[in-house]
């Protein structure tokens, strides 16, 4: 891979994870962020009915698990950068082939190949 590509690269990787910091803190805001009660607009702390508690407790669930999707994927982000920084970006952590350009492209963090990655999901 060339100088040029890998600058390319690291670029697309540092533009997404400066988007998915702010995903992230959107998210936590959004998990965090008091239900019911005043929130909603009413005076009292209580929900009005027991279905808008499950909802909002659905509705809290899906948030957090999206928070957690999106800290993974910065954290995959991060260590990219460093195989970027090491020179190793682009190689199949598994067999040390050259991970395709189409596969970086689609997943600018992709540490596997797309068949090592295929074995590796099997496996687990």
């Amino acid at each position: 891979m060339t100088k040029a590509e890998l600058e390319t690269y690291r670029e697309r990787l540092l533009t997404l994870r400066n988007r998915l910091t702010g995903d992230v803190s959107h998210l936590a805001d959004e998990a965090l962020r008091a239900r019911g009660g005043e929130a909603s607009g009413s005076l009292s702390n209580a929900p009005l009915h027991p279905a808008d508690l499950g909802t909002d407790n659905f509705e809290q669930e899906f948030t957090l698990s999206l928070l957690q999707n999106q800290e993974q994927a910065l954290g995959e982000i991060t260590e990219a950068l460093e195989r970027v920084r090491q020179g190793s970006f682009g190689r199949c952590e598994e067999c040390e082939q050259a991970i395709p350009k189409a596969r970086l492209q689609a997943l600018p963090y992709a540490r596997h190949c797309v068949a090592c990655a295929r074995k590796l999901q099997q496996s687990s």
